[in-house]
């Protein structure tokens, strides 16, 4: 009798294990369906600005690595190498009025330009990025998309699970505890994956906003799992793609602070700085001593902490390895054209309260005419003239927000309380909801 209710037990789990698996598989080849109907039905909603700005650069890309290696072939990795990293330095050499054009951080402006190479390999004679060329990109899309899907599953699982499957749904009730994770992390993701704005932003529009969106989620799953360097360096990943996530990194840091765990921020500061300095190496480090200089001083750090037996050895010492970097940069020859082409000049390219059809605090400002750089407050200390615009009032009490958002997070991962994950979308809608320079499309990411 036992033994037939067992085998019965386990047939009723196989069916629904396979009816489930069904369901996603038939899950999964409509959303690839609906964002390729979305592509091919709404041409008259695209872009092309910004498809033939990344094919542009990324040529320019290549036309500077055939300037810069004349005996090597144009479509040579070489070439290509020397092109990428000599692009920022000119333009900053040649712009006018510090009027670069180019606002496209590191790992963004290497995506695109190994995008031009594809097209020009596949269509010689290309010009710009008419629909056929841009297939690559929403594969990279796509790709980006699978991979916040699959991050929201595990982070959602994660949370139900830490909370021991509580739940007020009746019929959740019905399940097990164990299983109840993992049907909520389904349905969340199966959720973002057929979300409308994320297919139209991502395959219509198109736009490359959900490049960093697996990187924060993963970032917020490695911190709830205690690994706070490889948060550090996911973010650094990411901010080096577009540079709107470096708005919200520091709630990794404000996290652990509130709960007192200093190492832990620290190890998030320096995964995210080692990840962004090894990112930019390139400009950092332009000739043999420098290296050497930065490898001398990763040894030591590293011998001299493990002989200390100090725990974290080598997240501490990637952190001393980044801040020398940095610092025999700025004594020697290293280049920062990166960080003003890539990063500073993006944000002050557009001196808007709002972009677009934006609902936020900034526009609801602009109806009084209020400028967002214009100073309403200065003054003297000594040598420093400190000026205080609209804009940075405006990031300082986001920043105020983000700090309390930090401070949810504390204590609802102490208290393994579900709502750890509004706590982690929080700051996304902080960021639309009172910065200036914000496109709609930018709400997304909350």
């Amino acid at each position: 009798m036992a033994r037939r209710l067992f085998t019965k037990t386990l047939a009723a789990i196989g069916r629904r294990r396979l009816l489930l698996a069904l369901l996603m598989l038939a899950l999964l080849l409509s959303g690839i369906w609906l964002r390729r109907a979305a592509w091919q039905q709404t041409t008259h909603l695209r872009f092309q600005r910004d498809i033939a700005n990344a094919f542009y650069w990324g040529s320019q890309t290549l036309a500077e690595g055939a300037r810069l290696s004349p005996g090597d072939k144009p479509d040579s990795w070489r070439a290509f190498t020397r092109g990428y990293i000599g692009l920022y330095d000119r333009v900053e050499r040649e712009a006018y009025e510090k009027n670069y054009y180019l606002d496209y951080p590191p790992l963004r402006l290497l995506a695109m330009s190994v995008w031009a190479k594809q097209v020009r390999v596949k269509f010689p004679g290309a010009e710009d990025g008419t629909p056929e060329y841009v297939e690559p990109l929403l594969k990279v899309n796509l790709l980006c998309e699978l991979a916040t899907a699959a991050a929201i599953f595990l982070l959602v699982r994660l949370g139900v699970r830490r909370a021991s499957g509580a739940t007020d749904s009746g019929l959740l009730h019905r399940l097990p505890p164990a299983e109840r994770g993992t049907l909520c992390g389904l349905a969340a993701a199966s959720v973002v994956w057929l979300e409308p704005s994320l297919i139209l932003d991502a395959h219509a529009w198109p736009q490359w906003d959900c490049w960093i969106l697996p990187f924060y989620l993963f970032a917020a799953l490695a911190a709830l799992t205690r690994r706070w360097f490889w948060c550090g360096c996911l973010l650094a990943l990411g901010g080096m793609l577009k540079g709107q996530l470096l708005f919200v990194t520091p709630f990794f840091v404000f996290w652990p602070l509130w709960q007192k765990r200093w190492a832990r921020a620290g190890r998030v500061l320096a995964g995210f700085a080692s990840t962004f300095a090894l990112v930019v190496s390139p400009w950092l480090l332009r000739d043999v001593r420098a290296w050497l200089i930065v490898g001398a001083i990763g040894v030591a750090t590293a011998l001299t902490l493990r002989w200390r037996g100090s725990r974290h050895t080598g997240a501490w010492t990637a952190g001393v390895v980044a801040l020398a970097a940095f610092i025999v940069a700025a004594m020697g020859s290293g280049g920062f054209a990166w960080l003003k082409i890539g990063f500073l000049y993006g944000s002050e390219r557009y001196p808007y309260l709002f972009i677009s059809s934006c609902f936020n605090l900034p526009s609801i400002l602009s109806n009084w005419n209020l400028s967002l750089k214009t100073p309403f407050w200065s003054s003297h200390l000594g040598p420093w003239h400190f000026a205080f615009t609209l804009q940075w009032t405006l990031r300082l009490v986001y920043l105020a927000g983000l700090i309390l958002c930090g401070l949810g997070a504390a204590r609802h991962a102490r208290n393994r309380d579900p709502r750890l994950l509004i706590a982690i979308a929080a700051p996304w809608l902080i960021m639309f909801a009172l910065l200036a320079q914000m496109h709609e499309r930018y709400l997304l990411w909350g």
